[in-house]
């Protein structure tokens, strides 16, 4: 877990090192050079400016943000099924994986091959991989990296409302911030449902994202444009509903097939 979670951390790095290339502060348009304008930034702002046209209404420009944020969810949805189902597999066999290293404690070299042989055996006895919760990961950290430079570098969104905000100031009643905050911990807590207090302990990261997140998100809601707050505040309401919709039926569908076995 240690490793996988330093992988990804190492993944979003470079992508936020790669993004930074391209200055934050200089509009985004068709002359604008360089791949990852052209075919990730330009094409997501090029979307919104489009769907908000397609309105020409005083909230388009809102509303806009909105649908675009809810087709890129469904684009990514295959991937977020899988990353559930990855992440369920991973919390089932966690009482076995801690037995494994109780077994193989030591540090020396040879216990530790033992332990990494046993461990990939429980991996695959149970098809789990290990890595297949990073790459549902990897794959959507470009795609809403691009959408948060779209946003924040169409110009199009400056001076435009959406209910009580500006697109391109900070929500100055909070409000944005509180919901993004508290959307995002609901959505890390229902992925933690169905999991025992066991499980947990023996996830820490997953515990220490669970507060660690929406702070975060919080806080950079205070302080960033309301339009970047608004698609994050969508994107989770969305991710909480999907993860209502997928997940519960899943663990209902475990449990009925536990209550059938026994």
């Amino acid at each position: 877990m240690r490793k996988k979670l330093l992988l990804l951390l190492g993944l979003v790095g470079v992508i936020l090192l790669l993004s930074g290339c391209t200055e934050i502060d200089q509009d985004i348009t068709p002359e604008s050079e360089g791949i990852w304008n052209q075919y990730f930034v330009f094409p997501l702002s090029w979307l919104i400016v489009k769907v908000a046209e397609f309105f020409n209404a005083e909230y388009g420009y809102g509303l806009s943000i909105v649908i675009v944020t809810i087709l890129i969810r469904l684009v990514l949805l295959p991937l977020n099924i899988k990353q559930l189902k990855s992440s369920k597999a991973m919390q089932a066999i966690q009482p076995e994986l801690q037995k494994v290293r109780e077994k193989y404690s030591s540090k020396d070299q040879q216990t530790q091959q033992k332990l990494q042989q046993e461990t990939m055996e429980l991996f695959q006895k149970n098809g789990v991989n290990p890595l297949a919760g990073c790459l549902p990961i990897i794959v959507q950290m470009p795609i809403l990296i691009a959408f948060y430079h779209a946003i924040m570098r169409t110009g199009a969104l400056d001076g435009h409302v959406f209910l009580w905000f500006r697109l391109d100031s900070p929500d100055p009643y909070y409000i944005l911030p509180v919901l993004t905050a508290g959307f995002t911990y609901l959505q890390q807590k229902l992925m933690m449902a169905g999991t025992t207090a066991t499980q947990n302990s023996m996830m820490p990261q997953m515990t220490m994202m669970l507060y660690l997140m929406p702070i975060m998100i919080g806080v950079f809601a205070i302080f960033f444009p309301s339009a970047l707050a608004l698609y994050w505040v969508v994107g989770n309401i969305f991710m909480v509903l999907q993860t209502l919709l997928i997940k519960n039926p899943m663990m209902k569908r475990d449990e009925a097939d536990a209550g059938g076995t026994k």
